[in-house]
């Protein structure tokens, strides 16, 4: 077993971290795609690509369709076990990629689903690339419609702080 990968080392959060309403912690609280994926997300042709009149009708129409118990996931720091897929690298360093909920989905597997991936930007510089294994990613997740040019990219993004892989499965 190869020993933990920590990286983009931050310091641990305390209540009353900037950002953190008063009486709250900011500690990370593990959540699995078993809660990210546990609905059925219907992806239209109208809600795939908003025009600019009905952006405000397609946004809300596709926040209705994820459920208040992840909605209530947003902004809060998380740790999210799940498999890498690379998407920017830097001096070797990976400094975007995607979580996803499982290895078979980036490559040669079933067409993932949109809310079976987390769109991930390191923050503070990248991490060691690990690939075909689990890991464990920390951050802050962001909940919602993300596009691109008026196209739906995702629902979901996190701000990377560290990583620790691979993991146990």
């Amino acid at each position: 077993m190869a020993a933990p990968v920590a990286t983009a080392q931050t310091p641990p959060a305390t209540p009353g971290t900037p950002g953190t309403p008063q009486g709250q912690s900011d500690v990370a609280q593990a959540i699995g795609f078993d809660k990210l994926s546990a609905f059925n997300f219907e992806v239209s042709d109208e809600i795939l690509q908003a025009g600019t009149t009905n952006a405000a009708n397609v946004a809300a129409r596709t926040a209705q369709q994820i459920p208040q118990t992840v909605r209530d996931y947003d902004k809060k720091r998380i740790a999210l076990k799940g498999f890498m897929l690379p998407l920017k690298v830097e001096g070797g360093k990976v400094t975007e990629m995607l979580i996803m909920r499982d290895q078979s989905m980036c490559c040669y597997g079933s067409v993932p689903k949109i809310n079976e991936w987390v769109s991930v930007r390191m923050v503070g510089g990248g991490v060691k690339p690990i690939m075909d294994q689990a890991v464990t990613l920390y951050g802050r997740l962001h909940v919602g419609e993300m596009r691109e040019n008026g196209y739906l990219v995702g629902i979901y993004n996190m701000d990377g702080e560290r990583l620790e892989g691979p993991a146990e499965n």
